[in-house]
């Protein structure tokens, strides 16, 4: 088969720059650098828009509602009163929209340091957002997270943090660290859930998931790495969901209770009690992986992405 004819192409690399995606380019939605980083959003007719950040790709149209689901739906069942909750990050408003279905949550604040990149969003990933931003519980704070976490004297029952990868010019540079992790730590309600993207487990791919999961464990004593294949991304995402409190496992039945007392049916696409359990059960060379993991991100080690490790 010849390849397409175009005159622009989208890369993906995943480690190293050796290997990767890459996705036929109908048209440039928009290409906008920020105070923070270089926003582009692509036409393409396989996943439809593509959102990237610093030429690296984070959500794709298709696909985005396994990637949101899986994210913010096991944390969100796993407390049972959600009514406070709180997104670092999470640009594209599509966290939002996934907290905001549950009938429990009363505030949802969000802190994103560019506001820039939440507008764009905002004009143009309607399907993402699909009106969370104006959704009277929202609350939108355009500041850095951490210096925010630092001050404040709220605490929320759940808390998201979807960052892109801790690279060395990434905004998210200093919030990968145990040290932010235990200012976390300190606004977390009693009884509250906390889940943070950890990049991608692959057997192909960086050592940052495995790292980012031991630093979790350095602040939080109960924590669940599960894991999720997104078809954009060409391999599995791994997310951590930590407590102060014990995760006991949930069955397919509780889960699709909680669900089902929470938002109407048929709300979700992907996440329900079968899809759970799949998600919380790792291969083995996952596992023997964080087993023999001893790094963990530092202020004073300042992570950079491994690539290939």
């Amino acid at each position: 088969m010849g390849v397409p004819d175009s005159s622009l192409w989208l890369y993906d690399f995943v480690s190293a720059d050796t290997d990767g995606q890459v996705h036929q380019v109908e048209r440039m939605v928009v290409s906008a650098q920020t105070r923070f980083q270089k926003v582009d959003i692509y036409q393409t007719p396989r996943f439809g828009k593509i959102l990237t950040l610093d030429n690296r790709v984070q959500s794709l149209e298709l696909d985005e509602f396994i990637y949101h689901e899986a994210f913010i739906q096991p944390a969100m069942v796993a407390h049972p009163n959600p009514t406070s909750v709180f997104v670092i990050g999470g640009g594209e408003g599509a966290c939002l929209r996934e907290l905001l279905r549950h009938n429990t949550v009363r505030r949802a604040l969000m802190v994103d340091i560019d506001g820039e990149l939440v507008e764009l969003c905002r004009q143009h990933l309607p399907t993402w957002h699909q009106g969370a931003f104006d959704d009277p519980r929202s609350e939108l704070r355009y500041e850095d997270a951490r210096a925010y976490v630092a001050q404040t004297s709220e605490k929320f029952d759940v808390i998201i943090v979807d960052l892109s990868e801790p690279a060395v010019d990434s905004p998210a540079y200093f919030l990968f660290t145990v040290e932010f992790y235990r200012m976390l730590d300190k606004v977390l309600a009693p009884g509250g859930r906390i889940v943070f993207q950890s990049d991608a487990p692959a057997i192909h791919a960086s050592g940052i998931w495995s790292t980012t999961v031991n630093t979790v464990r350095q602040v939080f004593p109960h924590v669940l790495p599960y894991v999720v294949t997104i078809p954009g991304f060409g391999s599995e995402w791994g997310f951590t969901l930590a407590s102060r409190e014990p995760l006991p496992p949930m069955s397919a039945a509780q889960v699709d209770a909680v669900l089902a007392a929470r938002m109407p049916a048929g709300s979700l696409r992907f996440y329900d009690g079968v899809t759970h359990q799949r998600l919380v059960s790792l291969p083995l060379y996952m596992r023997k992986k964080l087993e023999a993991e001893s790094r963990f991100y530092s202020d004073s080690s300042p992570p950079e992405v491994e690539w290939g490790n």
